[in-house]
């Protein structure tokens, strides 16, 4: 028992030390954490938006996961595209910043504010 437990502590620790996520992982994720409509630029000539903002950047608290730095960033997001008056965006790009000697990074995003038709 002792060892199944120092296992999943060892899985637990692993999973949680992960630094970034890969592209499909974030275009995944993200929208469901997010209120507003997520807009992808091979779907914006569908849509009837128009732009508020253009280049908006978010620098994101540092989570305990990479999951928790993705829920952060959405609650940026959410907060500046009601800010600007809209209801969605455009992630036009993300990385995460090392930001000490010790690995811990921190999740910086680029993105566009729209006022979309619903």
């Amino acid at each position: 028992m002792k060892k199944l437990k120092l296992i999943i502590g060892i899985l637990f620790f692993m999973v949680s030390c992960s630094t970034s996520m890969t592209p499909v992982e974030v275009n995944n994720t993200l929208p469901k954490l997010t209120k507003s409509k997520f807009i992808s630029k091979t779907n914006l000539d569908e849509t009837k938006c128009k732009y508020l903002v253009k280049g908006r950047n978010y620098v994101a608290p540092i989570g305990f996961s990479v999951k928790d730095d993705l829920k952060y960033g959405a609650q940026g997001i959410d907060e500046w595209v009601k800010l600007d008056g809209g209801n969605s965006y455009i992630l036009t790009n993300y990385k995460w910043v090392t930001v000490d000697q010790n690995g811990s990074t921190q999740l910086h995003l680029e993105f566009d504010t729209l006022k979309c038709e619903e």
